[in-house]
């Protein structure tokens, strides 16, 4: 697919604790770079000024309606009639297809503490999206379909970042897949931060499982 002039576009700080989102439309292009007017932000409407370096998730629909991402950088500043922002971009290659509603979800072996009233287990995930998780179940568990557990989950992000999601999880069903044991779990009070971060893990994993495929 190419990405047009025009496209508008949504910017996401990869690195920021807030669930921020800006809105900018690309006004031109050269190789291995965008330009775009200045975002604004999609709640305050309000002009963002974005550092040079920034790092950040973009995401895009066609007219299709068919949802993509990539990751971007912000590089320099461009001064003229439209005064407008100098994006990376590395080619079509690194554009990643995701789903509207939750993203995608993407097979990951991440440390999970989950707690049942008063027991407390140490597991590993199988995969995780924005929507829930699958965790496989070393030890035999007191809790079962339709009983509502409190998770931790600490996400590694490609910065060095290390953020801790705490919420709840309604357990859909326990469930065995050759010789595993899984639990099948839907978050069900996530804030709106934290789910951004879930989305954001999602993406740089599946970007490197796609780099790890190529190579």
């Amino acid at each position: 697919m190419n990405i047009k002039l025009g496209t508008v576009l949504t910017l996401e700080p990869s690195t920021s604790e807030e669930a921020e989102k800006y809105r900018c439309k690309i006004i031109d292009s050269d190789d291995h770079s965008i330009y775009v007017d200045y975002p604004v932000d999609t709640i305050t409407g309000r002009t963002v000024f974005l550092m040079d370096g920034t790092q950040l998730r973009v995401s895009f629909t066609e007219e299709s309606k068919a949802a993509f991402a990539f990751q971007t950088e912000v590089l320099s500043k461009k001064k003229g009639q439209i005064p407008m922002i100098k994006l990376s971009y590395r080619g079509d290659t690194e554009i990643i297809k995701i789903q509207r509603r939750d993203f995608v979800r993407v097979a990951a072996r991440l440390d999970i503490s989950v707690q049942f009233e008063d027991e407390r287990y140490q597991f590993v995930t199988d995969d995780i999206s924005a929507g829930g998780t699958a965790v496989v179940l070393n030890r035999p568990v007191t809790f079962n379909a339709d009983d509502e557990v409190s998770l931790l989950i600490p996400l590694p992000f490609n910065n060095g970042d290390i953020k801790y999601v705490s919420t709840t999880a309604k357990a859909i069903r326990i469930f065995q897949r050759d010789s595993i044991t899984l639990a099948s779990l839907q978050f069900s009070d996530t804030d709106e931060v934290d789910k951004q971060l879930i989305v954001r893990y999602c993406f740089e994993r599946q970007v490197m499982l796609r780099k790890k495929g190529r190579d």
